[in-house]
């Protein structure tokens, strides 16, 4: 399985400049340090044409949010709910309609 996690560095919100910096710079190490380090074992889970992308992002208190955006198997998503779980990242939730995954 191949695993793509994304720092999506636009927010609802904006920071103050200086403070921008340091947060878009904090989630860039955040989204390597996910995918290369902590989501690795994924990499030996399903054929090699599987995907797996993950967004992060910041709330607006600045806190770090994550949220599969493609199908994939429940405990693929579950791992990654887990693994997010105990990095401290929160759950991105959102009233808009996801256009990445099939209707739920």
């Amino acid at each position: 399985m191949t695993v793509t996690v994304l720092a999506i560095l636009e927010t609802d919100f904006k920071p103050d400049l200086s403070l921008g910096r340091i947060m878009n710079e904090r989630l860039k190490i955040a989204a390597a340090d996910l995918q290369d380090i902590h989501l690795q074992p994924l990499n030996a889970v399903g054929q090699r044409s599987d995907d797996l992308v993950v967004y992060i992002s910041y709330n607006p208190k600045y806190k770090i949010r994550w949220r599969v955006v493609n199908d994939v198997p429940e405990d693929v998503e579950n791992f990654v709910a887990q693994t997010c779980g105990n990095l401290g990242y929160i759950q991105w939730k959102t009233a808009s309609i996801n256009v990445f995954k099939g209707s739920e």
